[in-house]
């Protein structure tokens, strides 16, 4: 099937849809509540799926409602299990304190998801934070860092990492983007301290002196939901879904039908939404299940209206000038609007049919270059807009919960483009492009990015900064 251009209509709408109507007075209020967004998701989407089915597409959009039926049992089971645990105590919201924050999440974030991580963090970053007035900033680079780039080093930390190890990349092969991981996280962090600093020197000093009055040792409760993460994280790694290939070659077996790792994931997220404390769930965390709804609501719109836009885009690949950079900056820029995930999938399977050694994955193999900077690409620029990435929406929606103002989905462009993208274009110098030229360009990236921070992070008054 050759989908026209104007088959991506459904999904520029749909993209608009989450960024206007949040703005129109006459729509905010609307729009909020996940049923409305689940309206509007179908409206767009189901069209799209019967245009596709209708057009003997119906394999396509069999493909897209189990890719997000896998995506939100993932995300469901790490929101449940997240909401058991609390870290209790309230510490000082200096600058250093929220930077060990983010640091934190950007470790863990491999290892329990960034899913896990963020909705683990996100409670207690903002009960750290409640007595400050400048938030947003901390939840954009949380979102940065916790729910995105600190995810990188394995396939359960995001994904489209996780695609790939579906398709033969070895669990370990992820380990060797520790550097790439290190240069980003770093520069992200040293960013965050120096706009924290300036932010800090800005705020009451009563408010200041109320938050180091009201400190408690931090202390976990729930931490038994532990094991329930180390079953979704065995689940993810070890269980078998359905195998769809299989079925569609007629190789299946009774297991081919069974969505053995789903079943494990939710089975360890109802076990511990009953054994959970309440107390802790619905006290502590004020768990609400308008975040994971609202992600719900908003994916399968996306999910189905994606379809004949990745169709598309994989008419017009082989007309694309495909290396390291462009599959680094095409793969990114999409998986900034299209969700990372599928993104991914699509250019491995564009990668796996060009030359190059070693290859990477099952026969017939990606050239590890392209798989480098897919990878790259997939995994840091989800963290460029709201819907880059499932956890994106999931942390706005708890932040604006206890009363943050976040920005809208261009406002929050903006903060990516100022503190993310050049940062990105570093990366792309030292790591992804070839020449000496483009390793210069990327140092001086980097050199300016930590000139900015040293500046930006000045006091200029005598406000303490606590750091």
């Amino acid at each position: 099937m050759t989908v026209p251009a104007w088959g991506l209509i459904p999904f520029v709408l749909m993209l608009l849809s989450i960024a206007i109507f949040p703005l129109i007075p006459a729509t905010a209020h609307h729009w909020e509540r996940p049923r409305n967004q689940l309206l509007v998701a179908l409206v767009l989407g189901l069209p799209v799926a019967l245009w596709m089915i209708l057009a003997g597409e119906s394999v396509s959009v069999w493909h897209a409602l189990f890719e997000y039926f896998q995506f939100i049992s993932l995300l469901l089971a790490l929101f449940i299990v997240a909401g058991a645990i609390h870290l209790r105590g309230d510490i000082e919201a200096t600058p250093r304190n929220n930077v060990v924050f983010l640091a934190v999440g950007g470790v863990v974030a491999s290892f329990i998801g960034t899913t896990g991580a963020a909705m683990l963090l996100i409670r207690p970053i903002l009960k750290t934070n409640r007595e400050r007035k400048h938030v947003a900033h901390t939840v954009i680079f949380a979102i940065f860092v916790v729910a995105n780039c600190g995810g990188l080093l394995t396939p359960l930390g995001d994904p489209p990492l996780f695609l790939g190890l579906l398709r033969g990349v070895p669990f370990t092969w992820t380990f060797g983007l520790f550097f790439e991981w290190l240069l980003v996280n770093s520069l992200l962090l040293l960013t965050y301290f120096a706009l924290d600093r300036k932010m800090y020197a800005l705020e009451d000093p009563s408010s200041i002196a109320l938050d180091k009055t009201q400190q408690e040792p931090l202390r976990i409760a729930g931490a038994v939901h532990f094991i329930f993460f180390a079953v979704i994280i065995l689940a993810v790694a070890l269980a078998p879904s359905i195998d769809l290939h299989a079925i569609e070659t007629g190789q299946a077996t009774a297991m081919s039908y069974v969505p053995l790792r789903e079943i494990l994931m939710l089975g360890a997220a109802a076990l511990s939404l009953w054994l959970g404390s309440n107390e802790v769930r619905y006290g502590l965390n004020a768990f609400k299940w308008a975040p994971i709804l609202e992600v719900a609501a908003i994916f399968i719109g996306i999910f189905l209206t994606m379809i004949p836009a990745l169709k598309y885009l994989g008419q017009i690949a082989p007309k694309l000038p495909l290396n390291e950079l462009t599959f680094f900056w095409i793969t990114g820029g999409l998986s900034s609007v299209l969700d990372n995930a599928p993104t991914y999938a699509t250019f491995f399977e564009i990668a796996s049919r060009l030359p190059g050694e070693p290859r990477i994955g099952f026969d017939p193999g990606v050239p590890e270059f392209y798989l480098v900077a897919i990878s790259l690409g997939a995994v840091f620029f989800g963290a460029m807009t709201y819907i880059g990435n499932g956890p994106n929406f999931m942390v706005k929606s708890v932040a604006e919960s206890t009363g943050v103002k976040m920005p809208s989905f261009g406002g929050y462009i903006q903060w990516s483009v100022s503190y993310l993208l050049p940062i990105l274009f570093a990366v792309s110098g030292i790591f992804v492009a070839d020449g000496l030229g483009w390793q210069i360009a990327g140092w001086t990236a980097v050199a300016l990015i930590i000139v900015r921070a040293v500046f930006k992070g000045r006091v200029t008054d005598r406000t303490p900064v606590g750091a």
